[in-house]
């Protein structure tokens, strides 16, 4: 990036954001960057089995994402849309 561009780095997807009480369940409470959210809940979803074995795009939610998707089961394209409504 140019010099006297007047923009802050660690903003966007590395600035810190916390997860609201339902997606700590999942990622913890800490502030964690977006992408690190991301993660962590793929690594639920990868540690439990919940993608659909016919279709890998979709994921069958647990209790837990069940709180965060509001569905019991969305595509991995959905999910971010979910999780968004859990961060502030």
């Amino acid at each position: 990036m140019a010099k006297g561009t007047g923009r802050k780095a660690g903003g966007g997807l590395a600035r810190p954001v916390t997860p609201s009480a339902d997606l700590a369940a999942i990622v913890g409470s800490a502030p964690l960057p977006r992408s690190e959210v991301v993660s962590k809940v793929w690594d639920h979803i990868r540690k439990n089995n919940l993608q659909n074995p016919n279709n890998k795009r979709e994921i069958l939610a647990d209790d837990k994402l069940r709180k965060v998707f509001g569905t019991d089961k969305c595509t991995m394209f959905e999910m971010n849309k979910h999780l968004s409504k859990h961060l502030s």
